[in-house]
């Protein structure tokens, strides 16, 4: 499965972003879809799941200020960022999961985008 990320940038504090992550296959059906973040000299974090159903998590830092949604018809999962502070400064990773609702990526069956730099000055 490759998984075709966009919309990273520069943006002021307080600024807005939406990124985007596109199967470039048609042929798989996703169950789990998330978006992970790494910043710089930090471990990669879940920052927020949307399972099949719709069913939505979201790391605490970032509750009320960025929004998961899916398109299942395009195999796409989006991650609308608004209010953005510094600290949201790291590489955006898409996730996919062929068989698995958890919220995390437990094993083989997940695939990964190549990441989307998101830097927010103050």
């Amino acid at each position: 499965v490759q998984l075709v990320e966009s919309g990273g940038g520069l943006v002021q504090a307080g600024g807005s972003l939406r990124l985007s992550c596109a199967a470039s296959e048609s042929a798989f059906v996703f169950n789990a879809m998330r978006w992970y973040r790494q910043a710089p000299g930090k471990r990669r974090e879940l920052v927020a799941a949307i399972t099949s159903g719709d069913s939505t998590y979201y790391t605490d830092s970032v509750k009320g200020r960025f929004t998961i949604s899916r398109d299942n018809a395009k195999n796409a999962v989006y991650l609308q960022m608004n209010s953005l502070k510094p600290e949201d400064t790291a590489v955006y990773y898409c996730n996919v999961d062929i068989f698995s609702e958890s919220w995390d990526c437990e094993g083989s069956t997940c695939y990964w985008g190549q990441g989307t730099q998101v830097t927010v000055s103050s």
